[in-house]
């Protein structure tokens, strides 16, 4: 089973946004295509996903769609948790189908989550892991390091991604969810 293991920090305004991507690539990272994404949160009809920690979404990449399940945080410093994500069909149509099936099905839309990210690919510590830089839609700038582990090796992935947080000096981490970042910020959760 694998799991992805995140941590995620805030930036503060594009000069530290700069500053991370020269260090990100003075480490050897490589980057890819900047993407717009748009997550389209869903609540289960018959339970509270806040109190179960867990989330359901649709991610709209232009014309790629794809549903994603991650299950309950299972660690203290890290966010490691268990993420099935399944690619749709592609389209507005088919995009427009998922939802219109998803409600029919009693899954109420909670709140979309849009953002502009620059993925970089990075080996640290005899690990490939991704780090990205997300320009969140109402709620600013953040970097995310990520993993993917099997169950073996969650524990020295989070080691690595703290090690490689203090390398690159990016201080506390958020465990909040953008999702619930921007609930708390439009006064609903």
């Amino acid at each position: 089973m694998t799991y992805e293991v995140e941590m995620k920090f805030p930036l503060s305004d594009e000069a530290t946004v700069d500053a991370l991507r020269q260090r990100i690539a003075a480490l050897g990272a490589h980057p890819s295509q900047p993407l717009d994404q748009r997550d389209i949160y869903f609540a289960h009809p018959s339970r509270d996903f806040a109190q179960t920690d867990e989330v359901f979404r649709l991610r709209c990449v232009g014309d790629e769609n794809f549903l994603t399940y991650k299950g309950p945080v299972l660690d203290a410093v890290a966010k490691t948790r268990r993420e099935i994500e399944v690619p749709a069909a592609s389209g507005q149509t088919a995009r427009e189908q998922l939802r219109e099936m998803l409600t029919s099905l009693g899954f109420r839309e909670v709140r979309d989550v849009v953002k502009r990210r620059e993925p970089f690919h990075l080996c640290w510590q005899d690990r490939n892991l991704e780090v990205v830089i997300d320009n969140v839609c109402d709620l600013g700038w953040f970097t995310e390091l990520e993993i993917i582990a099997e169950d073996s090796a969650r524990d020295a992935a989070r080691e690595c991604l703290f090690a490689l947080s203090q390398e690159l000096n990016l201080g506390k981490s958020e465990r909040r969810s953008y999702l619930r970042l921007l609930l708390e910020k439009d006064g609903v959760a």
